[in-house]
């Protein structure tokens, strides 16, 4: 006998039931007698309706969660229970074959909402990768190969080189798959996954590009012929050395003008961990010529509803106006450029990561958990001195906006 409780059952409280400690155990749904939930130790849980057909107790199987949701069980369930009251109703053939198994195309918005939305904040990248495998939608998950997967990477792969890519993209989509066979191993939908073992098929090599002081001269002059919003947007990405979204998606509220700071709270940064960033008086000076939307937080927008895109547009007008060879550079390499020079200049490396706000070990351990001392002033030190060099590489009197303060305008 497998132990037994009842609940008012939910997504949320059907998502939190824990796996089996030995033998399954099920919980019945108090909203309609008869369906029931099995939890297995493996955390497989799968719908049953128990109801009794010509006098017979009878326990029927629905299906898997959360291939069949709550709401398809009780439908379901329901409509079971009407055909047993009209006399309806056809016991299967215990002999007969089972309803087909759900396609890679059927899970992967399931994987996408109820994981990955929930876990990491790139998810946008892993369903971007995985709906790009199209030659595996239509194929029930539990019969995909190992072959099969290597076979759409090595198409991938393929079709990079052909455009002079380095393929690495191969080696996200298989990180992409291999979480969601995890996940549907955890939830009972599939017992193995065909590519636990398999092992990146691009080696991949840390980047070390960094703009020279000609290069970077070249990329200030292309933000200035760009005008709102790349030309400041370029500008603050090179003189502060954060990330492309934690410029681009910045928010007004999110300055202290008075204290000259950028405050970046968690949800915001890569690593999850809250970021105080000094403003070199270059970069506030940067700040009013931004046109602001009255009704918008964010700070680079065309719309008032959403911060910019089109990067890569931007990086191709770039690239024919100070010829970079495009194939050579990306925006995250301003960041290294910034970190680089901060070195070159004595910067200490521990400040350094604080500007850059990485968790690489300068500092860690015990020490990083006591240490919350932000070194602002130490970070502000160093980004002036930053800034006053690329003002020394572009031209003293270049440092300063081309552009003139300009209004608050209406969305």
């Amino acid at each position: 006998m497998c132990r037994v409780m009842r609940k008012k059952l939910t997504a949320k409280t059907i998502d939190a039931l824990p796996p089996a400690k030995g033998k399954r155990y099920e919980v019945r749904d108090a909203m309609l007698p008869g369906l029931h939930i099995r939890v297995s130790a493996t955390g497989a849980k799968v719908w049953y309706l128990a109801a009794r057909v010509d006098g017979r107790l009878r326990r029927i199987k629905l299906g898997t969660y959360p291939i069949i949701s709550l709401l398809d069980a009780r439908q379901h369930a329901q409509s079971i229970l009407r055909d047993i009251a009209l006399g309806k109703f056809v016991e299967s053939d215990p002999g007969s074959p089972e309803a087909p198994s759900p396609t890679l195309g059927d899970i992967i918005p399931q994987f996408i909402d109820r994981h990955a939305k929930r876990h990491t904040k790139h998810w946008k990248q892993a369903q971007s990768i995985l709906l790009r495998m199209k030659k595996l939608h239509d194929k029930p998950i539990d019969q995909i190969k190992r072959a099969d997967v290597l076979h759409e990477l090595e198409a991938m792969i393929a079709d990079l080189e052909d455009v002079g890519g380095k393929g690495t993209r191969a080696n996200r989509a298989l990180a992409a798959i291999k979480k969601l066979y995890s996940w549907c191993i955890d939830q009972g939908i599939v017992e193995i996954s065909p590519v636990t073992a398999l092992k990146p098929l691009i080696k991949e090599v840390a980047r070390d590009r960094w703009l020279t002081d000609d290069e970077i001269k070249s990329f200030w002059r292309g933000c200035e012929a760009e005008g709102y919003p790349f030309e400041q947007f370029g500008k603050l990405l090179l003189l502060t050395g954060q990330r492309l979204r934690e410029i681009s998606d910045m928010r007004w509220s999110e300055l202290d003008l008075e204290k000259a700071t950028l405050n970046l709270k968690g949800s915001r940064t890569k690593n999850g961990s809250a970021h105080v960033l000094p403003l070199s008086p270059q970069a506030v000076a940067l700040l009013p010529t931004i046109p602001r939307f009255l009704t918008s937080d964010y700070v680079f927008t065309t719309t008032g509803r959403s911060p910019i895109s089109g990067y890569g547009r931007f990086k191709q007008r770039l690239d024919m106006f100070v010829g970079l060879d495009a194939e050579d550079w990306r925006f995250h390499d301003l960041r290294r450029t910034a970190a680089t020079n901060m070195a070159i200049m004595g910067v200490q490396p521990h400040i350094i990561e604080a500007v850059l706000n990485h968790k690489t070990g300068i500092v860690s351990g015990v020490a990083a958990v006591y240490n919350r001392y932000a070194y602002v002033d130490e970070k502000r030190g160093a980004l002036e001195r930053w800034a006053d060099r690329v003002g020394k590489i572009i031209g003293q009197t270049s440092i300063l906006p081309a552009l003139q303060p300009t209004d608050m305008v209406s969305a």
